[in-house]
């Protein structure tokens, strides 16, 4: 009988030790499985960290022709020649080109602004004083027609979107801070990095030529994908909200059908944008903006005020909120920024139909 108990015991300990056998290997297939996992997931985050090293170290932004014709030219010996006040190795062109722009900060740049005041100063002084496009038929003095380059943009003050870009570039390397110029094969840009760490679009050729300030100012990545088409993972990432124009400059309103009433107020006293927040906002609310716009529109055209035209933007706000922005754009008012005195203008047009017989209107002659 112990014989018999010991054969049994045995064969039991064996199927035990049998099935002990399995268990480990199928959990070591397993656990292999499970590493096979890991270690591709590794080597195909490595492969696509690699790619993207790959395209930041052949973006090209210096030397890149945008449209084939307009080159990003590097201002950085102006710049640092601006920081380290040693102009000895510049050439007289870019001289020339920094004491303009050290003139023009010397205005609009005051000891006891923030950074974000600062870019503000640059960006208003641009979009203000420098034309789009070719603001003169006959060249002025100092110009080549290159309205691509700070020289000419600064001499001419009128540029294309890449003479926009790069002045703001060179403003911004002067002050201090850290910008590219974002392009792709037919328009660019700045993307400049401010005090909270973040980094922000900005857009005054768009501005410019839309008739509405600010609206491509301090963009965030998610903004300006709605109008601006780039390879992002050839540059920082802007993810930034703090210094969006929507953020620094809007006014808190009950709720969204106060607008109208609010946006007829900035109609009169001739503002060209607004920016409100709001107490209370759904969702369905947040698309009566379009209805507003709309309709806002139609009621510009029955009051007379068809050359006026009002569109609209929401920006993200603090804490998962929206912000409303509001632009009045007015295309009797010239955006050319050309600096010609009405009387000079006249007085041309009468002479010039006097010599030739005419009856020329002095308001067409830029037509």
């Amino acid at each position: 009988m112990k014989k018999v108990m010991k054969a049994i015991i045995a064969s039991v300990l064996s199927c035990c030790l049998i099935g002990s056998l399995g268990v480990n290997v199928v959990l070591l297939q397993k656990s292999q499985t499970q590493n096979d996992k890991v270690n591709t997931f590794i080597s195909d985050q490595l492969a696509r960290q690699a790619e993207e090293m790959k395209k930041e170290n052949t973006y090209q932004e210096d030397g890149f022709l945008v449209g084939d014709q307009y080159e990003i030219r590097s201002t950085k010996a102006i710049s640092d020649a601006y920081i380290s006040g040693d102009e000895s190795k510049l050439s007289e062109e870019d001289k020339k080109t920094l004491k303009m722009a050290k003139d023009i900060l010397k205005k609009i740049i005051k000891k006891d602004m923030t950074d974000y005041e600062k870019e503000e100063a640059v960006y208003n002084w641009m979009f203000k004083n420098i034309g789009q496009g070719s603001s003169s038929v006959v060249s002025l003095p100092g110009t080549s027609g290159e309205n691509y380059t700070p020289a000419s943009v600064l001499t001419g003050r009128s540029a294309v979107c890449v003479g926009y870009a790069t002045t703001f570039r060179m403003f911004m390397h002067m002050l201090g801070f850290e910008c590219h110029v974002v392009h792709n094969d037919y328009h660019s840009w700045d993307l400049v990095k401010l005090d909270d760490g973040s980094w922000y679009h900005t857009d005054i050729y768009m501005d410019v030529s839309g008739g509405a300030p600010y609206r491509n100012f301090n963009m965030s990545d998610t903004f300006a994908k709605r109008e601006h088409n780039w390879d992002s993972s050839c540059l920082p990432e802007a993810n930034g909200k703090k210094y969006t124009y929507a953020m620094q400059h809007h006014k808190e309103l009950k709720n969204i059908y106060e607008v109208p009433a609010q946006l007829k107020k900035a109609i009169d006293k001739k503002k060209r944008y607004v920016f409100f927040s709001f107490k209370s906002l759904t969702e369905k609310e947040m698309k009566a903006a379009d209805v507003l716009v709309n309709q806002a529109n139609k009621a510009l055209m029955t009051i007379g005020l068809d050359s006026n035209s009002i569109g609209g933007d929401w920006y993200e706000g603090e804490n998962n909120s929206y912000i409303l922005g509001m632009y009045i754009s007015d295309y009797d008012s010239s955006t050319s920024h050309t600096e010609l005195d009405t009387k000079v203008r006249d007085k041309m047009t009468d002479k010039v139909n006097k010599a030739f017989g005419t009856s020329l209107d002095p308001d067409s002659w830029e037509e």
